[in-house]
């Protein structure tokens, strides 16, 4: 292997991706979610395969209320701050709603800003009617991943956030939304909140990786949000998610702990500040008089600068 051959195999691609079935041997894909510099060199170390920059930015980091608040623009802020950590995982953009609703060129110009802040790949919610939007995208040279099952930027339409595909007639919709999204050109899919059935169905129907969330054991792999996982919200947790730490009550007990040794003034101490030079505070002058401001001003000039 050359040099340039080494530095690509350095990075997930979309192609190493797609290779992942199970079925076929692949070990199972791992994604995380993460929307900064520091969250995503913590998940690159943990050793993860996928970093989504996710629509659930406007909820667990902008406080909005539901992902559909959150704009093309602030996903490209977020995407170029994980990009920035260098990570061997892919950095997979999330195209908000609406930047891929209303025609094939503004959704090619909408992922583009996100390719051109560091993604490695686009990220959208739908089924068959998407299939434009990803064949242009595709066209364009964009690696694109699908989303079906509970799509929350589907929400109102949806009247709520609840399991899909629950009935006969709603699994066969989405193994065709699925089917449709491989013809289109996606090289994995999210499968979100369905019936542990109906995604192993699914899974073993396409050739492309499946990745779930609340979709049970039978994915080509799985997906969790960074605060569901360590434990830095606790107002919604849906019976999918498995928290691994508790650091909102950890941060919240080291604030606590940290504003306690402000107020009773044993912080900082001694071993915490700085301090002149033996010989130089007895020539300091402990009791010299503070100049006058008029002096002051005199001696720094007249804008009062601190440069010479």
């Amino acid at each position: 292997m050359d040099a340039q051959e080494a530095s690509v195999a350095e990075n997930v691609t979309a192609p190493q991706v797609r290779a992942r079935k199970v079925a076929a041997g692949g070990d199972p894909l791992v994604m995380v979610t993460a929307y900064d510099a520091p969250g995503g060199l913590i998940a690159d170390e943990a050793g993860v395969d996928i970093i989504l920059v996710g629509d659930t930015l406007a909820m667990v980091v902008l406080g909005y209320e539901d992902t559909l608040q959150v704009t093309v623009e602030e996903m490209a802020h977020h995407t170029a701050a994980v990009a920035r950590a260098r990570p061997r995982a892919m950095v997979l953009g999330d195209m908000p709603w609406m930047s891929y609703h209303v025609s094939t060129e503004e959704t090619v110009r909408n992922a583009a800003k996100l390719i051109r802040a560091g993604a490695g790949a686009v990220k959208l919610e739908g089924g068959a009617k998407r299939a434009p939007m990803i064949r242009a995208l595709v066209d364009a040279e964009i690696p694109v991943v699908g989303h079906i099952g509970l799509t929350p930027q589907s929400v109102h339409a949806l009247g709520g956030f609840k399991v899909q595909g629950k009935q006969a007639d709603a699994a066969r919709a989405l193994l065709a939304d699925a089917q449709a999204l491989v013809e289109a050109g996606v090289f994995a899919i999210v499968l979100e909140a369905v019936p542990d059935e109906v995604a192993r169905m699914i899974t073993e129907s396409v050739p492309v990786p499946t990745i779930g969330i609340g979709a049970g054991p039978h994915c080509d792999g799985q997906v969790l949000v960074w605060h569901d996982l360590l434990g830095f919200q606790d107002r919604l947790r849906p019976k999918f998610v498995r928290t691994y730490a508790h650091l909102k009550t950890e941060a919240v007990e080291a604030i606590r702990r940290y504003a306690a040794d402000v107020r009773s003034g044993d912080f900082p101490n001694a071993a915490e500040s700085y301090h002149l030079p033996d010989g130089v505070a007895e020539t300091f002058g402990r009791d010299a008089a503070v100049p006058e401001p008029e002096a002051t001003l005199a001696f720094y000039g007249d804008d009062a600068s601190l440069n010479p």
